[in-house]
């Protein structure tokens, strides 16, 4: 329960979050019930030995603050859910927290990306065939985003991270609800091998933010039989969905996941149902107002 539904201050706490389009999509939806929100950005900087530390004093001063609640995003998605006091189920399911709620029994991480992720994909890549999925990333977002291609119906994975103990953990958990083989952890020369044989492929790392404009695997692994999603939406088309797109590919850019997860810690926040179609509408002027590839 929020302290006051009809005032809400609210955060996004990450590392290089200066380009979020988090606090306009909040805030124009609280303007549509009528309520005042301050949504803040709490750049707290990359992962490092202080990190923790910061992290911790947020997640404990933020509710003394006023805060009702607060978005976590790369990279802490993970890293935040030993300093909260409960987890909801969707949190525990994926090992990642999106959404922080200060309740008066304390901070209760949820996670609403998995379900960010499959409305954005039933939206933007319907009928997407989902016999062989490769996806690059298995850290906060790739954890929801393969949860959500296990709903979705995929019938098989293949799982690449730089830390590959990362990737082999995310698919042993994968694999202990959807069957043995489900999921299967490969490295960076594996994966970009089974792209060419895959029908569908995601990337959920950091790589092609504008922080890093490379491809995540080479041009040779890409087909125009292939459907391509991207968690990312800095720049909107990055040179991966701009690549794809190029050579004949499905796409599917990450604003639609971003508006779409929006929407349901929106409702965690304040109990208020969520205009979807007009959080979507404001993405679209937003990006429309700085350009598809800001």
């Amino acid at each position: 329960m929020v302290a006051d539904a009809q005032s809400q201050l609210l955060a996004l706490v990450g590392g290089g979050i200066a380009q979020s389009l988090s606090p306009a999509l909040h805030e124009g939806e609280a303007r549509r019930h009528g309520m005042r929100c301050l949504y803040r950005l709490l750049d707290i900087g990359p992962v490092d030995h202080g990190a923790d530390g910061r992290l911790d004093e947020v997640l404990r001063s933020a509710p003394q603050l006023g805060f009702s609640g607060l978005n976590i995003t790369h990279p802490y998605k993970q890293l935040a859910i030993p300093h909260l006091h409960r987890l909801a189920p969707s949190a525990q399911r994926i090992g990642a927290v999106n959404t922080v709620v200060f309740t008066d029994s304390g901070a209760v991480g949820h996670n609403t990306d998995v379900q960010g992720f499959g409305a954005a994909f039933a939206r933007g890549l319907p009928g997407a065939r989902m016999d062989e999925v490769v996806q690059l990333g298995a850290g906060g977002a790739g954890s929801a985003v393969a949860y959500g291609l296990l709903d979705l119906g995929a019938q098989r994975m293949w799982l690449t991270d730089p830390n590959l103990e990362r990737a082999r953990s995310l698919a042993k958990n994968l694999n202990a609800v959807a069957g043995a083989d489900w999921a299967r952890a490969v490295t960076a020369p594996e994966a970009e091998a089974r792209t060419a044989e895959a029908n569908g492929l995601v990337n959920a790392s950091p790589i092609g933010t504008e922080h890093d404009l490379r491809l995540p695997l080479p041009k040779s692994s890409l087909h125009p039989h292939l459907w391509v999603a991207d968690v990312n939406y800095h720049p909107l088309w990055t040179p991966l969905l701009t690549t794809a797109h190029a050579l004949g590919c499905r796409v599917l850019h990450g604003g639609g996941m971003l508006v779409h997860q929006a929407a349901e810690s929106f409702r965690l926040f304040t109990g208020c149902e969520p205009h979807t179609s007009n959080m979507l509408g404001d993405f679209a002027d937003l990006t429309a107002e700085v350009g598809a590839h800001s």
